[in-house]
């Protein structure tokens, strides 16, 4: 399997080079049209390509189609109650402002890297694993975008349960060891949408989070994927978010409107490197305060300075 890594590797530089070490400046993120497959930026090049182009014989055809038909398809029965983009709804409540969400980031990407994003939480119930599965479908949708959703809330996994699959195996499996990426990897009615569940039931899941195996899964995934999302457990209760934060681009905080307290959302911005918070999602807007829309973004620059949506 090592072989196969560094040819996707270097397929993954081959694709950053052709593309011009980024997304082009002329993207626009204050104009998000309400088309869902508006994509905003150049499709890339096939990936499947530059890795064939790349990949040493094995005495058979080598692509990314054979690795993915290791992944499990499965029939997923999503709760489409919270499912922004499975139940046929374009006009949902929500839909447009995860469109502009998505814009957000690839603006932020045209400055900094920013493939692999963990969504977290200062406490529990606060919409993080909502946002994550939202924000990695909406993602998806866009044509020619391959996005991975990981369950890393190893202590109170909700994603499965939300798209209507099974656990396991999945993320606890493989960082002890008991299953490779694509065995834990799931395919679902979604095109570009895989999934990693969380896995079998732990004990102590701090210790297996920190063990340094994700980070692995993650660096070994990347050329597969143009975006990776993380769902990670709340950042103030345990440790494990500021420990997956280490194996990611950038940090996505969702914090509650009149339900997290200030002191507490502050705090769990400090539980990560200043320049690791890209972005904080309010989530639970009251339509008194905001009739057209439930979710307000806010961006916090390098610089300090903040844009708001």
């Amino acid at each position: 399997m090592s072989r196969i890594h560094e040819a996707l590797k270097k397929a993954e530089q081959e694709r950053a080079i052709s593309q011009g070490g980024g997304l082009q400046s002329a993207l626009d993120t204050a104009t998000v049209p309400n088309s869902p497959d508006f994509t905003g930026m150049p499709s890339p090049e096939p990936l499947a390509a530059a890795v064939e182009s790349s990949m040493p014989a094995f005495g058979a055809p080598f692509s990314l189609d054979h690795l993915f038909a290791r992944c499990p398809q499965l029939e997923w029965k999503p709760d489409v109650s919270t499912m922004l983009f499975m139940n046929g709804n374009e006009a949902m409540k929500g839909t447009e402002e995860y469109r502009t969400l998505r814009s957000r980031l690839y603006d932020l990407r045209e400055r900094m890297p920013l493939k692999t994003l963990m969504v977290t939480s200062a406490l529990p119930k606060e919409g993080k694993s909502f946002t994550a599965s939202n924000l990695a479908q909406v993602l998806a949708r866009q044509h020619g975008r391959r996005v991975l959703l990981i369950d890393a809330d190893l202590r109170g996994p909700r994603l499965h349960l939300m798209l209507g699959t099974y656990a396991t195996p999945g993320l606890s499996n493989y960082l002890q060891g008991q299953n490779d990426e694509f065995s834990i990897m799931q395919r679902g009615p979604l095109e570009n949408l895989f999934f990693i569940p969380s896995g079998a039931a732990i004990e102590q899941p701090a210790e297996l989070v920190g063990n340094g195996k994700l980070k692995t899964l993650v660096q070994r995934l990347e050329p597969l994927f143009d975006w990776i999302i993380v769902d990670s457990p709340p950042a103030v209760p345990v440790s494990d978010a500021s420990v997956l934060a280490k194996a990611c681009d950038g940090v996505l905080l969702v914090v509650r409107s009149n339900g997290t307290p200030a002191d507490v959302a502050r705090k769990a911005r400090q539980e990560f490197p200043e320049q690791a918070l890209v972005g904080i999602v309010l989530n639970g807007i009251n339509n008194n305060h905001a009739s057209y829309a439930r979710y307000y973004y806010e961006t916090y620059e390098r610089n300090g300075s903040t844009t708001k949506i």
